[in-house]
């Protein structure tokens, strides 16, 4: 995937100026920044969830196998089928587990040969099935918060996506279900690409492969904030010898 020039406005504020990231096949890439600096904004452009935000502009291109999914006639949600998204708190849906996960194939068309075997692999890719398999008929509303987030990434995984996006997908969890679903974004990568944002820096560095820092200019005159990529490299090169002061600010404390 490739963001090109992304601008993106709500209304008359400008949002997000001049985003150009490239994001790597099977790869882990971290966006961090300080709050308001555009990088969920930027994550939500990447499968055009801002196409529900009233008064969001998309300005720029992004790309998805070469095709500009902003360009006419692209179909959103087929958009949302290949390029997946989990959030940052779990938001499973009121039904029983086994749902959760078949409600995504069912709604989007998808030809299954056995939504069993479908449902088990989903579950197995998100580390649950051992602790769900015998109680698939009950709400999920009774797991944990932590494992109702590995279960919102099985629900996001049985669509078969390439892409999975994760916006801050830790941040509601304490440090033991934070851990697990690490070491699930792990394993994840030799299936897919993902990109994540967080605000935990060391959770980019344990994780990612490659990391986008980004900051906030404030305007002088209306001192509305917007967000501007600063620098994007191998996440040993960000959090060790960064190019730019702003980031070697940023991860060493002084600012954010």
């Amino acid at each position: 995937m490739e963001a090109r020039d992304l601008n993106v406005f709500y209304g008359d504020f400008h949002a997000v100026h001049d985003v150009n990231l490239s994001y790597g096949r099977h790869e882990i890439t971290a966006m961090i920044g300080p709050s308001g600096c555009g990088k969920s904004t930027v994550l939500r452009c990447l499968n055009r969830m801002n196409d529900l935000v009233t008064g969001a502009r998309v300005e720029g291109e992004v790309l998805y196998h070469g095709q500009d999914i902003y360009q006419k006639g692209v179909d959103p949600i087929a958009v949302r089928t290949h390029i997946g998204m989990v959030f940052q708190k779990p938001n499973p849906f009121p039904k029983s587990i086994y749902d959760n996960i078949a409600y995504g194939p069912r709604v989007t068309g998808m030809k299954v040969d056995n939504m069993d075997d479908l449902v088990e692999e989903a579950l197995r890719g998100a580390a649950l099935w051992d602790e769900v398999k015998d109680k698939l008929k009950q709400s999920a509303y009774g797991l944990s918060g932590g494992q109702q987030q590995r279960l919102c990434i099985a629900r996001t995984i049985a669509t078969k996506p390439d892409v999975i996006l994760m916006d801050e997908p830790c941040s509601a969890l304490d440090p033991i279900a934070t851990a697990r679903v690490e070491d699930l974004m792990l394993e994840l990568r030799n299936q897919y690409t993902i990109i994540v944002v967080t605000h935990n820096m060391q959770q980019a560095a344990r994780v990612s492969d490659r990391t986008a820092f980004f900051t906030a200019r404030p305007d002088e005159t209306t001192g509305n904030r917007t967000g501007l990529l600063v620098e994007f490299d191998l996440t040993s090169t960000i959090f060790s010898n960064p190019h730019d002061k702003r980031t070697e600010d940023y991860i060493s404390g002084r600012f954010g």
